[in-house]
Order: C-alpha cells, then structure tokens, then sequence
C-alpha cells in the first residue's frame, strides 16, 4: 500500500518551513519526498539510497512525537531536521508499520491510547492506591512487629503507666488479690503479668504490651462468679500473647511506619510507636485481633477446668452496658453476639466436666468487696 500526502518540512538550518510532497510505501517502510527549493529527494528506508539526490534517514534512528492530531519526525543532530505530518491517513500507516516492526515502545503505546482509556486508567490508578492505603499498608505495619524487639514492649508498657498517671485510684488490697488470683491459673504466658486493680465505675478492662492488666472495679463489681473473671484474664493473657497492642499500634501509624519499614529503619518504627504511647488506653483491636483473643481466652479457662460459660456471662453483661450494637461489617469489633454465638458451640462441642476451684471462689469475693 502507497499513501501520498503533504507535510511541512525544517531543514534545522532555517526557520522557514518548506510544504513537501510525502510519499509512503508501506511495504518497504520508505518516505520520499522532495523540496520545491532544492529539489532534493528524501528516503526514509533500511538500506542506504546511492543516488546522489537523495538523503537516507534510517528508521531506527528517528524519534516520532504524537502531538495531538499531529506526528512529528525528527532526525539527526546537528542539524535536526524535522517533518510535520497532520493526514491521518498517513499517520495511522506510519504508526501501522512501527507496530508491526517492534519499534513502539510502551510508553508510546500508552499516550495514543483514546481519552476513555485514560479516565478508566485513572480511576484504576486511584481506586488502587486508596485499597493499598486502607488494606495493604496496615498489613505491612503489623508485619513490622516482627522487627521490634520484643524488649521494647516493656518500655512502652512502662512510658504508658509514667504518662497515664491520672486515670483513676489504685486499689492495692485489690490489686494483690488480682495477682494471687491470676498466679493459681495456668495462663500460658510468655512474659510476667502484672495486674492493676482501678477504682473506677467504667467497665472495661486492658492489656498493655509489657504484660499489664489493668482491670476496673466497674467490671468487676459486676460478676457474679470467679468463671467470669477466669474469661476476662484468658482474655486479656490473649492479647499479651499476641503482641496485640503493638500491632494495633503499628496498623493505626502505617502511613507513619511505611517507609521506615522498607528501609528496615527499626529505630525510626520504635519512635513513631513511642511518640503515640498515649493511644493505648482508647484502643480498638480488631475483628480478628478480637476472634483470637476470645479464642484462646476459650482454650485458657478450659484448660484451668473452669466452666467456659462465664465467658458467655462475662460477654453478655458487657453486651448489656454497651447497649444496641453497630453491625458487624461497620465495625472493628465482632459483633457480642456473634462472639457469643461462638462460644456456645465451642462449649457444646466440648463434654467436659469442670470443678470448684475454692481458692478462686475466696479471691474474688475479696474482690467483690
């Protein structure tokens, strides 16, 4: 196929532009055209043109420029001599040739692509990053746990209690009967606990990285039996476990932590987690933070042949205090109910008998007082 065309020609010696005739073969890959000036006869080809007429320009060394609807050929370097192509005709036949030759790279391909391609690849790119933002970094920062050593638990659990000085009245009595009361179960621990009794009527309890429990009266006053209390430590032992609040932590900084961890910078981790130590008390776990906790909570009491059902209690009062919950799918917590769903069938896969532990039932009436 034979296309003729005009063009406008730059010799790259003057600023005046010549109009040529443009004539291209498709199945060598030649442009001929020639100036009405000088009448010189210019071949764009593979091989070398032995006329003495005529200018060789070989088609590897020119670098093509979309610019809207035109096509620039440029060639050379002292001078750059330029032809501007605007027939369509011509230009899809050029851009044909180079497609089927390999001489396209990908960038090129990408910028001819229509405007709807590049809204669509837009809305890709953003969509993306939006995922990586939300998902794939919190991912990467809980990961990161792994290169903190686990040492440095213990210092933020204790910056935690030196900040946190004002958040309610120690118990003592209750405090000594907390840990006596934890010390005659079997909790799987892989660093001491220390519990913390504090007079307060919020029912809630908390663990910190370095091993502290800090548990409130208003949960306490609450119970009715020691089986409850058992729940709430495996619960809380669980967490510790884990390294629950670290990676909690490490998640809710992962725009902060990002970088310092593909540059495997620990001590950059380690700062940005002890500037934010003030955020443990008010930290959510998530659902499968939560599912694991309960989980192994579960496997805690059972194996201290305590009646796993105080953990359906346990959960039900809780349930009670906090009132209508969100759904799941809104929410970083298992829903209560489906917590405690899920304990009944543990509890009902399970035929085990379970006895009075009395020195558990003394504790925590001491406790209850």
């Amino acid at each position: 196929m034979s296309i003729t065309s005009k063009g406008i020609f730059y010799d790259g010696r003057s600023a005046v532009p010549t109009t040529v005739e443009l004539f291209f073969e498709a199945v060598k890959g030649h442009i001929i055209f020639q100036t009405e000036l000088k009448n010189t006869e210019v071949v764009i080809d593979f091989s070398l043109t032995k006329s003495i007429n005529t200018t060789t320009w070989l088609i590897n060394t020119i670098q093509f420029e979309n610019r809207g609807t035109t096509l620039l050929l440029q060639h050379g370097d002292d001078p750059i001599q330029l032809i501007k192509v605007t027939d369509q005709v011509l230009i899809t036949a050029i851009h044909q040739y180079r497609k089927e030759k390999g001489l396209i790279n990908w960038y090129q391909t990408l910028v001819q692509k229509p405007l709807k391609f590049h809204i669509l690849l837009a809305l890709f790119l953003i969509t993306t990053i939006g995922l990586t933002y939300l998902y794939v970094l919190p991912w990467v920062a809980e990961k990161s746990v792994v290169l903190i050593p686990e040492d440095y638990d213990d210092t933020l659990g204790e910056n935690f209690i030196d900040e946190q000085s004002i958040f309610g009245k120690p118990q003592i009595e209750k405090t000594k009967a907390l840990n006596d009361f934890a010390a005659c179960l079997q909790l799987n621990n892989r660093k001491k606990l220390k519990f913390k009794v504090i007079d307060s009527e919020i029912m809630n309890a908390y663990a910190l990285p370095d091993g502290t429990i800090v548990v409130y009266t208003g949960i306490l006053n609450e119970m009715k039996s020691y089986d409850e209390l058992v729940a709430l430590i495996g619960h809380e032992t669980a967490h510790v476990n884990q390294r629950h609040a670290m990676k909690m932590l490490c998640r809710n900084l992962s725009g902060y932590l990002f970088i310092s961890t593909i540059l495997g910078d620990v001590n950059g981790v380690m700062a940005v987690i002890g500037d934010n130590v003030n955020t443990l008390q008010s930290l959510s776990f998530s659902r499968t933070f939560e599912r694991e906790a309960d989980e192994e909570g579960f496997r805690i009491v059972t194996q201290n042949q305590v009646n796993p059902k105080g953990m359906v209690t346990l959960f039900q009062r809780l349930q009670k205090e906090h009132g209508i919950e969100i759904p799941e799918f809104l929410s970083t917590h298992p829903i209560t109910e489906n917590r405690i769903e899920s304990i009944k069938k543990q509890i009902a896969s399970q035929k085990k008998q379970y006895t009075e532990h009395l020195k558990l039932k003394v504790l925590f009436e001491i406790l209850q007082k």
